[in-house]
């Protein structure tokens, strides 16, 4: 499924030899039906594409990991409409990431690895990218199934679980992850730590709108989601990274999440944008809060 000997080659690549011994136990670990019951299911939908003959056969088997969260993909031939537009999202940000040719990029929080396998395409030397959800690494490991072997991995893990180690990263992202924790001054923190000096962080996450530096922690869930902590105003978020100690602080782009770029698809068939606002205003999720709001911002390590 993973390859321990393909792993030890990209982690000495990027010149964290001494993560092997930590972090391959903990990934067979995880890679396996006693950590997650649904594994079994997943790994067996994976060998049916590996041996599918026709495109009835390799959609049937991608169906099988739905839901498919990030997209758009193309997998022999097979197109996977998944919930988010992420191509949207890539057109805003591209032109502000650093030259990728000869980098390390590290992607927090990265899903399925949709914008690993841009960054990879943009030229990046390699790419790791971690996410706790299993489902999203299988997911992965199905879109690139028919692949030569990727200077690209995604591993089931968390950031925290990452070992101490030299700030190798030139490049790191967190996507949609800095609302989930509880600690945000903490995760901007052990990003930085990722980062060599003068590499280079992209951060994308929800914001309220408003002139002050603030930040808001909804009661309960916000659109629907229950693990949503703190919710700062852009300048607030810059306030973050000064105090943080990050450099060159830019903001990229603020937008606010339609339709067109979050919706339910067939690869993704449960509730999204759409039932999480207000319906009979749209201005508002469903909880009477702004309706999601995100910022891309660029900044530097020092």
């Amino acid at each position: 499924m993973l390859d321990d000997a393909d792993l030890r080659d990209f982690f000495a690549a990027i010149g964290l030899d001494q993560w092997s011994s930590q972090l391959l136990p903990l990934v067979e670990q995880r890679m396996s039906e006693s950590y997650h019951g649904d594994f079994g299911r997943w790994q067996a939908a994976l060998e049916q594409l590996r041996a599918a003959d026709n495109a009835d056969k390799r959609r049937n088997s991608l169906l099988q990991l739905a839901p498919w969260r990030k997209g758009p993909f193309d997998v022999g031939g097979i197109q996977i409409d998944a919930e988010w537009r992420s191509d949207l999202k890539w057109a805003r940000l591209s032109d502000a990431v650093a030259p990728l040719a000869g980098r390390n990029v590290l992607d927090v929080g990265c899903g399925n690895g949709y914008y690993a396998l841009r960054l990879h395409e943009e030229g990046a030397n390699a790419v790791l990218g971690i996410d706790p959800t299993l489902l999203y690494v299988m997911q992965f490991l199905a879109v690139t199934y028919a692949s030569e072997p990727l200077p690209v991995k995604v591993l089931p893990l968390r950031m925290h679980e990452l070992p101490d180690a030299p700030r190798v990263f030139d490049t790191t992202f967190s996507m949609g992850v800095l609302y989930h924790q509880r600690s945000p001054i903490d995760h901007l923190r052990q990003l930085r730590g990722t980062l060599r000096p003068g590499g280079q962080l992209i951060l994308e996450t929800i914001f309220v709108p408003g002139d002050d530096s603030c930040a808001r922690t909804p009661a309960d869930r916000y659109a629907r989601m229950k693990n949503v902590w703190l919710l700062p105003t852009v300048r607030e978020l810059t306030t973050w990274l000064q105090r943080t100690g990050y450099r060159d602080i830019e903001i990229v782009n603020e937008s606010v999440t339609t339709s067109e770029e979050q919706r339910a698809t067939d690869w993704m068939s449960f509730e999204s944008l759409a039932e999480a606002l207000d319906p009979n205003d749209s201005s508002k999720t469903v909880e009477g809060w702004p309706a999601p709001r995100r910022v891309i911002m660029t900044a530097s390590a020092p």
